[in-house]
């Protein structure tokens, strides 16, 4: 057998990857929806710019607003690439949308669409990603945060299409987490990848809830802003994230920013590119937020390995002990008090275990029969909280079900399902009952199972997606055809009596 050429196995691998497009949302409202006019906007863009192209860029601070505002910025800002080519390119823009405490989400598909066309994302790289624990995959961080999605346009202008996107929705991280991810990222790209931090800076006006001066505004934005850029130039990651947090001057991609500085290597070139606010493009500075692109120039040099922090999927048994006990004291305090109490309020001691980044689902049943069930599939935050909050809102939320009484707490029973993140398959005859959980979609509508639910009811595959089709608001054989399955596995453990 003639042995492969890399760029043939990479065929290979693509062609037993079945192909999922995320369309763009953006498209019609951030920048226009057709072809010729979103190039002929750009066009525009850059002509009027003229940017000076420079050797050896390896990555871009861009904004992230709609292209009328900070469209002749971010056109200034790729447009000192030059006719450079990148084999890959890595954006990471913050989560506006979804709350991530300290992980990071990549997405399940194979391409972006734009109307300039579609992308192939780099599906190795981004398996490598998720080898660490804070890389997860949370598709609802991708479909509408614009900060990833509108540089997409932008690069395709600028690079054409011979390029593969690692699209990167960055949480909220502490110190700790940025520096992991700065270390698995600088260890895994090479001198053809170019990184994108995707970042608006002051948001300033009552809209935003910002306004530290009334005067001279467009003088004071400025200033204000230069001021977290000369941290920038400095590549002085702790100088700069002290400055945000003193100024809370709302630069939104502050992590992703941070993470881009930590990556550098040393003597990287730092050149501010264009600066503006959208005051000054429509002359009114009442709500105003500001834009910046930035260029770094040098050499990706490769770090040195970092070993694979992988998802931890065991619980001991004193975990699950504790666990339970948070779940019922934190509905039990909620009732009696309404309002929420902190876990150290209730006597439990929390392990590093259940500190892990984990989506949780908490069930509540009297006499074996459901009295609430509310969970996520998608993990956002640490699993004790996630547990504490999902216990509550099973409690006194579930919209089937009165709010639990006062004198019905000693009477319930807690059941919790620890999750694996979910995972696309590619159709129906991959899931297996008792094992997975089913996500099905269709139409724009979903529904949930977890993985024991179809065994308590002794369903088969078929008798369990018709369910699940009903359960969507579908018809009952809608999970035939046309359908998208997503699975996952959970830790579930329960007490056996109130």
């Amino acid at each position: 057998m003639k042995k492969q050429t890399e760029p043939e196995k990479k065929l290979t691998a693509d062609r037993q990857t079945p192909k999922s497009v995320l369309e763009s949302s953006l498209a019609g409202t951030w920048y226009p929806a057709d072809k010729q006019a979103i190039r002929k906007q750009l066009e525009a863009f850059a002509e009027k710019a003229k940017p000076e192209h420079l050797d050896n860029v390896i990555a871009l601070i861009l904004p992230h607003a709609g292209y009328q505002y900070s469209g002749a910025t971010a056109t200034a800002g790729v447009g000192a690439l030059g006719k450079r080519t990148y084999r890959r390119v890595i954006v990471m823009g913050p989560s506006h949308r979804w709350p991530m405490e300290n992980i990071m989400s990549v997405p399940n598909v194979t391409h972006y669409a734009t109307p300039l066309g579609e992308v192939p994302l780099d599906r190795d790289f981004i398996a490598k990603l998720e080898k660490h624990s804070f890389f997860q995959t949370i598709l609802p961080a991708h479909q509408y945060e614009h900060s990833v999605q509108i540089e997409l346009p932008l690069l395709q202008f600028s690079l054409k299409d011979d390029f593969r996107l690692v699209p990167v929705v960055v949480g909220q991280l502490d110190d700790k987490t940025i520096e992991k991810t700065a270390a698995v990222l600088k260890s895994l790209i090479d001198e053809e990848t170019l990184v994108v931090a995707s970042s608006d800076f002051t948001h300033y006006g009552p809209n935003f809830q910002y306004v530290p001066f009334r005067e001279n505004v467009s003088e004071k934005l400025k200033e204000l802003d230069m001021g977290a850029y000369e941290f920038i130039a400095k590549r002085n990651v702790a100088g700069f994230l002290k400055y945000c947090r003193e100024k809370n001057n709302h630069i939104c991609g502050n992590v992703p920013i941070a993470i881009l500085l930590s990556m550098l290597p040393a003597g990287a070139g730092v050149n501010l590119i264009q600066y503006d606010t959208s005051g000054n493009v429509t002359g009114d500075y009442t709500n105003s937020v500001s834009y910046l692109a930035a260029a770094f120039t040098g050499e990706w040099s490769k770090g040195t390995q970092v070993i694979p922090d992988s998802i931890e999927t065991t619980l001991s048994e004193e975990d699950k002990h504790q666990l339970l006990k948070l779940a019922r004291a934190s509905f039990t305090y909620y009732v009696n008090h309404g309002k929420t109490a902190a876990p150290e309020q209730l006597s439990v001691t929390v392990s590093e275990a259940m500190k892990q980044v984990r989506a949780s689902f908490v069930t509540l049943k009297k006499d074996h029969a459901l009295r609430g069930c509310i969970g996520e599939i998608y993990p956002s935050q640490p699993l004790f909280k996630s547990v504490l909050t999902n216990a509550v809102k099973s409690a006194v939320a579930d919209h089937r079900f009165r709010p639990v009484g006062i004198e019905e707490c000693a009477e319930l029973t807690v059941e919790i399902s620890a999750l694996t993140p979910p995972r696309t398959v590619s159709g129906y005859q991959d899931i297996i009952i008792g094992k997975h959980g089913i996500v099905l979609s269709k139409s724009g509508q979903s529904a949930v199972f977890l993985p024991q639910v179809a065994p308590e009811q002794g369903w088969d595959v078929p008798q369990t997606l018709r369910q699940l089709s009903l359960k969507a608001g579908l018809p009952e054989d809608a999970w035939k055809e046309n359908t998208q399955f997503m699975v996952f596995e959970a830790i579930v453990f329960g007490e056996k009596k109130p």
